[in-house]
């Protein structure tokens, strides 16, 4: 029996070899477009020879898995290239803000050189310019990648790009790319098919343009109002913010499935706690390094992930901070950042929600926190991003050891480093094992097998100025801000205003869209009919030693009569009907605007048109809030910074909206 057996595998053997072949013969031909390497022909198609050695190695081979090519091409490389590939470098620009990649220009030599000696081959961009320009620059980074030994083709990563909001090291500014509100608007909307039409979007601008990665969405959820990243989230509440999770992955993924060659690589982050940083400060600070999560509260942080999970995300990016009073598993959680806490990472991400793509870091965590970066800097000397640091919990340590931790916490890249000689002296001490940093390299090739950049990286320079910012786009980025508004007040129905031609007195909005619409425009409140005066959330600038303390919202949230714009609206409204139109990235306490305005408006990012359209009635705007607006600091102070919507008596609480009064509801055939 055993020998007819092995007569039957030898004669099927063949058979099944041959199907095979003839199976992979008969899949589609993608495009190849190569420009320093030589081309492969076998069975009449294509392949690149990217290590230049005449022969179709598996991993060049289209035919095969990308989970197949992955571990081929990394059983090729060596130790160095490995520990390159799990950096998440910054591309150097032409200009005074090189380092940081701020400009128009890549310093192509500084970053191709970081690809070639360093073995980087994943990058995060922040130029700005046209997109021709955009596509062209990266274009460049490819040809680098390309003339690599192995020819691995470069993942270009960006921070959110169609947005209003712009900080360094958080958003980049739209550009030509359509405009959108905040996230917070698309909460305010709780719409997800939009959510994932906006992913979709953003997807085919990105790839027109080079990029394959957007560090975004902010699973976080914002449950302590002081918290200076609120506006990047889709609110407190898990039960909305986790279906547009969902919906914001599979819109850039193109699909739920996990990315494929027409998509975008979604990194959610920041796993987990984040939305509950202890009084509001931020994670990127020394005075901010603690998130306060207790009882079953990271449970409940957790929950608008798991939609992410479920679609296959990309990647998850672990939060900076210390989860103080934390458990898991009934033991307390190690006071470390969550990029070096194997609890957090392995014991709750891997093991119990079963994540299986890429960890990657939140910027600098491996850095050494200097005087400067643990004290802030003295009165009239400027913070320099050279001292940006966030290894929480591990500041003492030496770097090979923060390198090794994370490593063995689960991490899989480092984002805003290319220090790999760290990781590599991990591994020669013995404290890495090279097979466990073969994992994680598998892990971030197979991602780029699955976006098809070995075949193509390239992008048509030409064809990205009709593809970004078209007329459709922007339409529907445009409806959205219109729609994203939440109306607070409207006494008397003052609103919508309808075509009569009004004296009206502006503050920060541009008198000529006012006139497109019919007003008229006076520099005396006195001479008004009404006032329309924009307005953003009250901060504070508590810590200006900081680089990020310098540049976020901290602190009060109630209008205080140092607000020059306040001032101004106290004595506007007292003079004459007032619109106020306030921009929220924080929950703000209105109480003295709801006092004197006529009729008061949220925003979460919105043009000048798009409000003065709702203003006048040809549209209706239709959020809920996605946060509580707190009647007092009192009971800011009071409120639990990890738990939802939970002030005693909020002035207008989560989920409020009002609507216009139907008899006056914009009716399209009037427009």
């Amino acid at each position: 029996m055993l020998r007819l057996s092995l007569i039957f595998l030898a004669l099927m053997f063949p058979v099944a070899a041959t199907s095979q072949r003839v199976a992979r013969a008969r899949m589609t031909q993608p495009m190849i477009v190569a420009r320093s390497v030589p081309i492969i022909v076998r069975d009449a198609q294509q392949f690149k020879d990217l290590n230049r050695n005449g022969t179709l190695d598996p991993y060049e081979d289209w035919r095969r898995s990308p989970a197949a090519r992955a571990a081929d091409l990394v059983s090729r490389m060596t130790l160095a290239e490995k520990a390159g590939a799990m950096m998440h470098g910054t591309a150097r620009s032409v200009g005074p803000m090189g380092a940081a990649g701020v400009g128009s220009a890549y310093d192509i030599d500084a970053t191709g050189a970081l690809i070639r000696t360093v073995g980087v081959n994943s990058f995060i961009t922040r130029l700005g310019g046209s997109p021709s320009s955009l596509a062209s620059e990266n274009n460049r980074l490819q040809e680098e990648g390309e003339r690599s030994r192995l020819g691995i083709p470069i993942t270009v990563s960006t921070d959110p790009r169609h947005h209003f909001q712009y900080v360094l090291g958080a958003s980049t500014q739209a550009g030509q790319f359509s405009q959108w509100p905040e996230p917070l608007g698309f909460a305010a909307l709780r719409d997800a098919a939009l959510v994932k039409r906006f992913g979709d979007i953003a997807r085919q601008e990105y790839r027109a343009v080079g990029i394959h990665m957007t560090l975004s969405p902010q699973a976080d959820l914002a449950t302590e109002p002081r918290w200076s990243r609120s506006n990047g989230t889709f609110g407190e509440d898990a039960a909305v913010a986790g279906p547009l999770v969902q919906a914001y992955v599979e819109g850039f993924q193109h699909g739920a499935s996990g990315v494929d060659r027409d998509g975008v690589l979604a990194v959610v982050k920041h796993w987990v706690g984040y939305g509950a940083s202890k009084l509001g400060f931020d994670g990127h600070n020394y005075y901010g390094r603690y998130a306060v999560v207790s009882g079953n509260a990271l449970e409940y942080h957790a929950r608008p992930f798991l939609g992410a999970f479920a679609s296959n995300v990309a990647g998850v990016m672990p939060t900076y901070a210390i989860l103080e009073g934390a458990m898991l598993n009934g033991k307390p959680i190690e006071p470390v950042g969550a990029g070096f806490n194997r609890q957090v990472l392995t014991e709750l991400l891997r093991n119990r929600y079963h994540f299986r793509g890429v960890v990657i870091t939140d910027w600098a965590i491996t850095n050494d926190c200097s005087a400067n970066c643990r004290n802030g800097v003295t009165a009239g000397t400027r913070p320099s991003f050279a001292d940006v640091a966030m290894p929480w919990g591990v500041e003492d340590m030496p770097k090979a050891e923060r390198f090794a931790k994370a490593v063995d916490a689960g991490v899989d890249q480092f984002g805003g480093t290319e220090e790999a000689f760290a990781l590599i002296d991990g591994v020669k001490a013995g404290k890495i094992s090279e097979q466990r940093v073969a994992r994680s390299a598998v892990r971030i090739m197979t991602q780029k097998f699955q976006l098809g950049l070995f075949e193509n990286p390239y992008v048509d320079a030409t064809a990205a100025e009709q593809r970004v910012g078209t007329e459709p786009f922007r339409a529907a980025g445009m409806e959205t801000q219109r729609r994203a508004m939440v109306l607070l007040e409207n006494v008397g129905d003052l609103l919508p205003l309808g075509t009569r031609r009004r004296r009206v007195f502006l503050h920060r909005i541009d008198p000529t869209v006012a006139e497109a619409y019919g007003l008229t425009v006076v520099a005396d409140p006195a001479n008004a009919e009404l006032a329309i005066m924009r307005l953003d959330a009250p901060f504070e600038t508590l810590h200006p030693g900081y680089v990020f303390g310098a540049m976020q919202h901290e602190g009060n949230l109630g209008f205080l009569d140092d607000n020059a714009d306040f001032l101004l609206f106290k004595r506007v409204s007292a003079a004459v009907p007032t619109i106020v139109s306030i921009y929220l990235d924080r929950p703000a306490i209105l109480t003295p605007i709801k006092a004197g305005a006529k009729a008061v408006l949220v925003n979460f990012g919105v043009s000048d048109a798009a409000l003065l359209d709702a203003l006048v009635g040809r549209a209706q705007p239709a959020g809920k809030l996605p946060f509580e607006l707190p009647s007092s600091m009192a009971e800011v102070a009071q409120q639990r910074g990890d738990i939802a919507h939970d002030t005693r008596h909020p002035l207008y609480p989560f989920g409020f909206g009002r609507r216009y009064a139907p008899a006056r509801q914009y009716n399209p055939a009037r427009r």
